[in-house]
């Protein structure tokens, strides 16, 4: 179980462990405040949150601009210490995919997809079959040896789910990564986020600003509330998948779920 007992006297430990498969939780966040400045006058970013995701669970993180929600993803990945409470991810270190592909642009898309694997110590032969099977999976199967700068915005993102899923973790953190395209890409990777979630199994934690995508992807959505952030509220969304973004179900509890977000911001004096 990879474990962070994020007390202020920051001490850290990780390692997988045999109860890690016993727990009913991908994701526990047990009571984590984060605050960046120090002076106790100034409000944390994170004041308390708590938060479990379920195996296999896809959860739609909503929330303010500032609310803490990337930096929550942060804290769960283990790329930086909170101030207090306590995270557990039983199954190992998470995967986090960001906004910006970041890939490397002097690599081809395998050799992107690859340097994951070779981080993880898997041999070369090895590397090269796992490789071509993630590209298959982001239906990129066609273009190991394609450079990063022939590839499109969304085949981009494509290459980078593949080298985040590369990483092999079981949950799969995701800040907002299909934010900069249009909205005819965005639909179809929301079909294919769908179809691989479902074909593999995956605890996923997905920041978005767009209520509709929210609705869209989560077996949950969570309502972040403005800083200090923390759990406002959440919705179960028990509509069957494959959803579509312009459904009258999916709009009306987007529209229900944008109501409760724009009282959040009023409330805390957001604009």
């Amino acid at each position: 179980m990879a474990t962070f007992d994020l007390s202020p006297s920051g001490r850290r430990s990780g390692g997988r462990s045999e109860i890690a498969a016993a727990t009913d939780y991908a994701v526990r966040i047990d009571k984590v405040s984060k605050r960046f400045d120090r002076r106790s006058d100034t409000p944390p970013v994170l004041d308390e949150m708590s938060l479990d995701v379920a195996p296999g669970e896809f959860v739609a993180l909503l929330g303010a601009s500032g609310c803490g929600k990337s930096t929550l993803l942060n804290l769960v990945a283990g790329l930086e210490p909170a101030t207090s409470g306590r995270i557990e991810v039983p199954g190992g270190p998470a995967a986090l995919m960001f906004q910006e592909p970041a890939l490397f642009p002097w690599l081809t898309a395998g050799r992107n997809v690859e340097l994951a694997l070779r981080l993880r110590g898997i041999a070369r032969d090895e590397r090269k079959v796992e490789t071509q099977r993630l590209l298959e999976l982001v239906r990129l199967g066609q273009s190991y040896q394609t450079r990063i700068h022939e590839l499109s915005g969304g085949m981009r993102q494509r290459v980078a789910l593949a080298r985040a899923l590369a990483q092999n973790a079981p949950v799969l953190l995701m800040d907002e990564p299909f934010a900069a395209l249009d909205a005819i890409t965005r639909d179809l990777l929301h079909d294919e986020l769908t179809r691989i979630w479902s074909e593999t199994g995956l605890s996923i934690v997905f920041v978005t600003h767009n209520v509709r995508e929210a609705v869209r992807l989560g077996q949950r959505v969570v309502l972040m509330s403005s800083r200090p952030g923390r759990v406002a509220r959440e919705w179960t969304v028990d509509i069957p998948q494959p959803r579509r973004i312009e459904a009258p179900e999916v709009a009306h509890l987007a529209g229900v779920i944008t109501e409760d977000l724009r009282e959040e911001i009023r409330r805390h004096g957001h604009h």
